[in-house]
């Protein structure tokens, strides 16, 4: 059992994540890459719950909400999940594989109820759902670069750091 429940260093590096919401633009937000790092170096309810704040705090700034966001948040909670398999490694091809994972559940379980929403945009048949999918695709493609670099960028902070300034923080390796 960890003692260690304190983490400054992974609050501090998530705030800074949770100012740059504020200033995304077309789909390249860090909460995805947020939630991922959140799970896996966070410990209990605090990771769930931070993304779920800080959506619900600047929601309202950036578009308000709407039939998709349940879905979204959802997404999110997912997301941390994900990031608790992580939460021993510091493998950058593991945490790529994972961030990949999470940026298309997004994907999928985001643009679902767009196309329920939307009867008059996309037919309530496998090929309205197909075409509601097809054209979320340029839109994937910001969701995904800023996944993984927002994860880089987090994952990659948090190695370096806690190798200097909180050791107390290092995710050591687990024996194969």
């Amino acid at each position: 059992m960890e003692t260690n429940t304190a983490r400054p260093l992974a609050i501090g590096l998530t705030v800074i994540a949770a100012l740059a919401r504020m200033a995304q633009n077309l789909n390249f937000a860090p909460v995805g890459a947020l939630s991922l790092f959140a799970g896996a170096r966070l410990r209990g309810w605090h990771a769930y719950a931070l993304p779920i704040a800080l959506m619900a705090v600047t929601d309202p700034f950036l578009g308000g909400y709407s039939v998709e966001t349940p879905f979204v948040y959802a997404s999110f909670l997912i997301a941390v999940y994900l990031g608790t398999l992580l939460r021993k490694t510091e493998n950058p091809s593991r945490i790529g594989g994972i961030a990949l994972l999470s940026s298309a559940q997004f994907f999928l379980l985001t643009n679902l109820p767009s196309w329920w929403a939307h009867p008059e945009a996309y037919a309530h048949t496998p090929a309205g759902l197909l075409s509601c999918y097809a054209a979320a695709i340029p839109f994937f493609r910001h969701t995904l670069e800023s996944d993984l670099l927002y994860t880089a960028a987090l994952f990659g902070a948090h190695a370096l750091l806690s190798r200097s300034v909180a050791p107390a923080e290092r995710v050591m390796a687990q024996p194969a």
